[in-house]
């Protein structure tokens, strides 16, 4: 049974939720059909399909009066040229915030990680209000545990937030968040966490993404497939219900959820609507 305070938080989390999607072509489609315009969205950026894909379908949401965030992955911008073509492209459709990840493709110019481009859109005059940075919980696979924290540190100057990867651990996420805070990185915090998911649907979209993109992901997330799909497994909600208190403590600065829907956006939907509704009863 949940205290008071714990629901209190969930829901506030709940609240303040975004949406994670990949670009393909019935995107579009699912995020009119089933998300109110007051969620906001955010468009990763696929190597394999390029970031002509992710900017497209950013400013057609937000055409349809969508708050969108689009991925610009350093590694996927050649360099300062393109960055302010995109700038201006974005800004023109009324974008303010984009999510700036090193990304995984081989860089195609300047940009070796998020930092680099962070520091040219600062020099470009800071064209978007909000600007978020990765955020890794656990280890990442080829970035030593401190060097992650290091690294929000240096990009404190530039970002406005954090986004949380995945994690499934409620003790790694609590330590994170006090290690954060006491290295003084006060920029508040998305906490990453998976919609529902179904088995099949996650393989398919693990397929729609990309062999070698797909390698990455699964390297970057170890059991990730077996413990979503796993019956009685892990859910959004049961991580929701032990990070809680972490969440909810004075200073945490944790505002709301990122949520990897894998493109399940009705399913998503449902899922928040529904446990909202059981908070507030």
């Amino acid at each position: 049974m949940r205290n008071k305070r714990t629901s209190e938080t969930i829901a506030r989390l709940l609240e303040n939720a975004r949406y994670e999607v990949l670009p393909t072509a019935s995107t579009e489609d699912k995020v009119l059909e089933h998300l109110p315009r007051d969620r906001t969205v955010t468009v990763t950026a696929s190597p394999s399909k390029g970031l002509e894909a992710t900017l497209d379908l950013a400013e057609r949401l937000a055409g349809h009066g969508y708050v969108v965030v689009p991925h610009l992955a350093a590694r996927m911008i050649s360099g300062r040229t393109e960055l302010a073509e995109i700038a201006d492209r974005l800004v023109g459709k009324g974008i303010t915030s984009v999510f700036v990840p090193g990304g995984d493709a081989e860089p195609a110019g300047d940009y070796l990680d998020a930092l680099a481009l962070l520091e040219d859109l600062a020099a470009l005059g800071r064209p978007f209000a909000h600007v978020g940075i990765t955020g890794y919980p656990e280890s990442h696979p080829s970035i030593h545990d401190d060097l992650t924290v290091q690294s929000m540190w240096d990009k404190r100057r530039y970002a406005t937030h954090i986004v949380s990867n995945l994690t499934f651990d409620p003790a790694v996420v609590r330590d994170w968040l006090h290690r954060l805070r006491a290295r003084g990185v006060t920029m508040p915090l998305l906490l990453g966490i998976p919609g529902p998911v179904e088995r099949t649907k996650l393989l398919g979209m693990a397929t729609k993404i990309g062999v070698g993109e797909s390698t990455k992901f699964l390297a970057k997330n170890k059991g990730l497939f077996a413990r979503l799909a796993a019956p009685g497994g892990f859910t959004g909600e049961s991580l929701l219900d032990k990070c809680a208190p972490a969440l909810g403590e004075p200073g945490a600065l944790v505002e709301g959820l990122h949520v990897f829907t894998f493109n399940q956006i009705a399913e998503t939907e449902a899922w928040r609507v529904d446990l909202l509704a059981s908070l507030r009863r």
